[in-house]
């Protein structure tokens, strides 16, 4: 390891692929809530857009994590999703502070995003757990948390 760089957390994310019924529908949603947190479409890349779907990076040095949004396909891809049946219950990003939550908040606000909960203390999580929850255009379940 270089001087002065701090290791990779073992077992943090690499990647996670997401379905949704769309991806070309839900493109847009994505590319502004992923792009306020510093994604980017993925360039150069093979799987950065295909028939199947997108993938967005983040980058920093050499920590990399990526998020593929897939068009669902199959005997079920009509099926309406249910975080509380087997399989995503939702995905929750770290924001830098709580005031990083607050302009996420306006931002889904500005691009008329589903609001599950509005920006709260949540002290059940742990102290100084702020988050806003809210929802894809599936349904599918997102968080923006800030923990000290």
């Amino acid at each position: 390891m270089e001087a002065g760089r701090e290791p990779l957390m073992r077992g943090g994310i690499h990647h996670i692929d997401l379905t949704v019924k769309d991806a070309r529908a839900s493109r847009a949603f994505y590319e502004s809530v992923l792009g306020f947190m510093g994604y980017r479409l993925s360039a150069g890349n093979p799987f950065g857009e295909d028939e199947t779907g997108f993938d967005f990076d983040l980058r920093d040095g050499d920590q990399f994590c990526s998020i593929g949004i897939l068009s669902a396909r199959g005997e079920h891809a009509d099926r309406v999703h249910d975080r509380y049946s087997p399989g995503l219950h939702h995905i929750a990003w770290t924001a830098s502070d709580r005031a990083d939550v607050d302009a996420m908040y306006a931002h889904l606000l500005s691009i008329g995003a589903t609001i599950l909960d509005a920006p709260a203390d949540y002290p059940r999580y742990g102290a100084g757990y702020y988050a806003v929850f809210f929802a894809d255009p599936d349904g599918l379940k997102l968080e923006y948390v800030h923990k000290p």
